[in-house]
């Protein structure tokens, strides 16, 4: 089911972006209720809504029907908080969300693969923490920049998804008594995101349970504009073969970044190997 819900998003997406004749910096939709293409619990699809409803970067929203399905457009701009984000010195990637049912279906990989912990790490806004809290998934947020870490806690009121505006890679993860964990890595590995996985799993490596129990899934892309990767993987197959990870599953979803893309954004979920040693 959650491959058919990625599916139907995209189509819906695809549809959206050929019509849409808005000026705004970035631009979303959420379906208004549940129906066969998106077979969503009703107090879960509320709460997203309530997300975006509360949250200062959109400015506008309106009523549009995609697919046959009544859904509200959600309509943004990220300007201040993309320039505050990159003025921090170990800032590794700008600010640029996911889109908010894209971050509800990648919870509910995480949730199917049997993790306990979501660990989303430069979180921005905090959106897939918040999902993973929202279906019942014990969360926590990372994110260097103060301001959209004031502006989680903002949003975090009814759905506490543990915000905590620090360096993600000297954070101290063992003070989160984590189990079986799942990090998500904010940024393409072409804009830093590489840099950002090396620290945190440099920072958790010498704790081997938490670090062999963990899995990893890494935002990539398959766009010409950024260098490819030889072991490919979207840009991430080389990090992963280095340090001993085994691609799980790969699925497309959009993304701020790639609504005027042909081609959507590429999550890599990964894993240890079992009885491997990483670099």
């Amino acid at each position: 089911m959650i491959e058919k819900l990625a599916e139907n998003l995209i189509n819906l997406k695809k549809e959206f972006a050929s019509n849409y004749d808005g000026s705004s910096q970035i631009q979303e939709f959420l379906p208004l209720s549940n129906s066969d293409l998106f077979p969503i619990d009703k107090e879960e699809l509320k709460l997203l809504h309530e997300f975006a409803e509360k949250n200062p970067i959109y400015y506008n929203s309106f009523e549009t029907i995609l697919g046959g399905i009544p859904c509200i457009v959600y309509e943004g701009d990220i300007n201040k908080y993309w320039l505050n984000s990159i003025q921090h010195n170990s800032s590794h990637a700008p600010f640029s969300p996911t889109w908010i049912m894209s971050a509800y279906i990648m919870t509910l990989f995480a949730k199917e693969y049997g993790y306990s912990q979501i660990i989303d790490i430069g979180s921005g806004d905090g959106r897939i923490a918040y999902c993973g809290k929202v279906i019942g998934v014990e969360s926590y947020s990372i994110e260097l920049d103060n301001q959209l870490t004031d502006l989680q806690k903002s949003l975090s009121t009814n759905v506490n998804f543990n915000p905590y505006c620090f360096d993600a890679t000297q954070f101290d993860y063992s003070s989160l008594n984590l189990t079986i964990p799942l990090f998500f890595i904010g940024g393409l590995a072409q804009m830093g995101g590489v840099e950002l996985a090396t620290g945190v799993l440099k920072k958790i490596e010498s704790e081997f349970n938490l670090l062999h129990n963990s899995g990893w899934i890494f935002a990539g892309t398959v766009s010409k504009k950024y260098r490819a990767d030889p072991k490919n993987m979207s840009g991430w197959g080389s990090f992963i073969e280095n340090n001993s990870l085994k691609l799980m599953q790969s699925v497309s979803l959009p993304t701020a970044w790639s609504f005027k893309e042909l081609d959507e954004t590429q999550y890599i979920f990964s894993k240890f190997h079992s009885n491997s040693n990483p670099n």
